[in-house]
């Protein structure tokens, strides 16, 4: 069992006929915890019923929640979601919200200090305060775990490769790790020759990268692992690389080889493509026999 603590986004995922609580590192840590770790969260939500309600949610859960902040002004979060008819999701994102100013606090530094690994996200780095509590935790943390998420107009590229250059794991999908490279004026034409650039660049020594359906690439002690990805019935793919990373984190931080890590991983995100929302549940036997039968 680990320690990790998951910073950024929480909110409320609004469908054109339903809402779901969500934000990526609420995602994480859900699946985290669900993996027999012990979680915490920072973050941040409004003194509101939403707020509230996404608090319950998260203890219900068994995730630390001493380091959810309340903020008197701001709403909580809320994103509204728009599928298309493969299941793949558009965002529209509110801004400010209450996790746009998350506090750097004594709790918060202590818990990050003492922590196995420390995830977080580059959602969370579009405003000033929530911004600079999050470099302020970074010098702070043993290991660094870099989610990318990019998600217009809400991300400044000096503002992701300085996060880059903190980070010891990143993770990217395919569309996001191309774009970055060539704001680094990357002259690479593989997705193999843009990991090792990044890797070289920012001296990160662990890069993934997700390939929707094609499953993923995994960059670890100067050796690749891939896996070709399982074939499902999509229903959605909200919460899927949420869930792909933490399974990833989990194996790799208990142990477990990257080929093995990699295969759980994809595994993890199919399931949770093939059913409804963000975080259903899944154990690890279920992902055992769901590779097993493949």
């Amino acid at each position: 069992m680990k320690n990790i603590v998951c910073f950024g986004e929480v909110l409320w995922d609004v469908f054109p006929t339903h809402k779901k609580i969500g934000g990526a590192p609420l995602n994480v840590a859900l699946r985290l915890k669900s993996l027999d770790n012990n979680v915490a969260i920072i973050t941040k939500v409004g003194n509101d019923i939403p707020g509230t309600e996404i608090k319950d949610f998260i203890k219900e859960r068994g995730v630390q929640i001493e380091n959810v902040q309340i903020d008197e002004k701001l709403n909580t979060g809320e994103v509204a979601v728009l599928l298309d008819d493969k299941g793949s999701a558009t965002y529209t994102i509110n801004f400010p919200r209450a996790w746009d100013a998350i506090q750097l606090t004594k709790s918060a530094a202590k818990i990050v200090k003492e922590s196995d690994a420390f995830i977080f996200g580059s959602l969370v780095a579009r405003d000033h305060t929530s911004r600079n509590t999050l470099y302020e935790l970074l010098k702070l943390a043993k290991y660094k775990i870099f989610d990318i998420n990019l998600r217009a107009p809400h991300y400044s590229l000096d503002v992701l490769h300085y996060l880059m250059n903190e980070a010891d794991f990143i993770k990217f999908n395919d569309e996001e790790i191309f774009e970055i490279a060539k704001s680094l004026d990357a002259k690479t034409s593989t997705l193999i020759e843009t990991i090792q650039f990044i890797a070289a660049i920012t001296n990160t020594k662990s890069i993934c990268v997700t390939k929707g359906s094609k499953g993923a690439i995994l960059y670890y002690q100067n050796t690749f692992y891939e896996n070709a990805g399982y074939k499902v019935d999509v229903a959605d793919t909200v919460g899927a690389g949420d869930s792909f990373l933490a399974a990833l984190t989990d194996r790799l931080l208990k142990g477990v080889s990257p080929q093995e890590s990699i295969d759980f991983a994809c595994a993890m995100g199919a399931i949770v493509t093939s059913r409804e929302g963000a975080n259903p549940e899944i154990t690890k036997q279920d992902i055992e026999k769901f590779i097993t039968f493949e």
